[in-house]
């Protein structure tokens, strides 16, 4: 297990950056998830650790080790792929040994090693049946036991749990995380899935358009975003556009009033998460912000309920209401007359603009 860092690192496709300049620190034991949406460069950043995409230009360091220019069979990492890449004439526990023939480790060994791996994914009894005998579930596991059996430096996930259904994929994310916690293996993991990579991650890496926007933990990049395109893609929320004066008053291009408290005055962006938002009958009381609005949009979550209210400015305002008490009364009908209240440090006010083109330092 090692230390992984990332040093200004870029993939180049004529005159296409897919990754440009990513630089990024992952601590020894740390699992840090790359997360974005398809074609923002996470799976190439992935490849270029594992040596399977060579860059164009910076580094890949595994401890003391340069790697940027080794073949994946010297760099000891162990990946995990979307689609598990099984040999499906084979074995579960031939397609475990695979790594370890590869390097020649003595068939004693190899059995132990085998045998130890199988039993940390608990799949002792499944070792002679062949892919398309294990279930999803199983399947995974096998790759996984794949890619720890050869001891790597450093594990890499990319997009590991994919193909399992939605119930199994909440299953599996624990046990992984809990292995690797256990084991304290170095893990990089690509996911476009939010809620994946907030319950997995030390720590979170947001990329867009090939370029790292922001790197911290789950608190830091839901209630801290750097930009916009953080903001909008770690959870859900409110975006309002207007100008931000002196005395901390916002001003919507909408003609909404809103007050957030201290910031730059100017041409601002205003961001606000739905369940910072009270919703009811009546006006609240010494609330900082409270308006009046007609209910559009209800959707029932389970956990919350979700509302679009259109405000007397023409905006619309998006208010997650948890669902604490079963029949309490408090659900609001389509078109009902509501209010919507929210504090003034529940405002959250940036530059307007699309996100900077800087790239980020990865630095913890």
């Amino acid at each position: 297990m090692a230390r992984l860092e990332l040093v200004g690192l870029s993939k180049r496709y004529g005159d296409q950056y897919a990754v440009r300049e990513a630089s990024l620190r992952v601590e020894q034991g740390e699992l840090v998830v790359l997360l974005g949406p398809s074609g923002c460069g996470k799976t190439t950043t992935l490849r270029m650790i594992a040596g399977f995409v060579e860059a164009t230009a910076g580094r890949v360091l595994l401890g003391d080790r340069d790697v940027t220019r080794l073949p994946p069979y010297r760099r000891n990492t162990g990946m995990v792929f979307q689609g598990y890449a099984l040999f499906p004439h084979l074995t579960a526990a031939d397609n475990v040994a695979f790594g370890l023939e590869m390097r020649r480790v003595p068939a004693a060994d190899r059995r132990r090693r085998i045998d130890e791996v199988l039993r940390l994914v608990r799949l002792e009894g499944l070792a002679g049946r062949l892919p398309r005998q294990l279930s999803g579930g199983q399947q995974q596991r096998v790759a996984l036991a794949r890619a720890l059996v050869i001891e790597p430096d450093v594990l890499l996930l990319d997009e590991p749990l994919s193909n399992l259904d939605a119930k199994l994929r909440q299953e599996v994310r624990v046990e992984i995380r809990q292995l690797q916690r256990r084991l304290g293996i170095t893990t990089v993991m690509v996911t476009h899935d939010q809620e994946e990579a907030l319950t997995m991650a030390d720590r979170l890496v947001v990329m867009s358009h090939g370029e790292i926007q922001q790197v911290g933990t789950q608190r830091d990049l839901y209630e801290r975003p750097r930009n916009r395109f953080v903001a909008g893609f770690v959870g859900r929320t409110n975006f309002f556009a207007g100008t931000l004066d002196a005395s901390g008053v916002f001003r919507t291009d909408g003609g909404l009033t809103i007050r957030c408290g201290a910031g730059g005055p100017g041409r601002r962006l205003l961001v606000l998460r739905p369940e910072k938002i009270a919703i009811g009958h009546a006006p609240p009381g010494d609330v900082s912000n409270s308006h009046p609005g007609t209910v559009e949009f209800a959707s029932y979550l389970g956990a919350v309920t979700e509302y679009h209210v259109r405000l007397a400015s023409g905006e619309t305002v998006m208010v997650q209401s948890a669902n604490q008490v079963v029949g309490a009364g408090g659900e609001m009908a389509l078109g009902a007359r509501v209010h919507v209240a929210w504090p003034a440090e529940a405002c959250l006010v940036m530059a307007d603009g699309e996100p900077d083109a800087r790239p980020v330092s990865g630095r913890p």
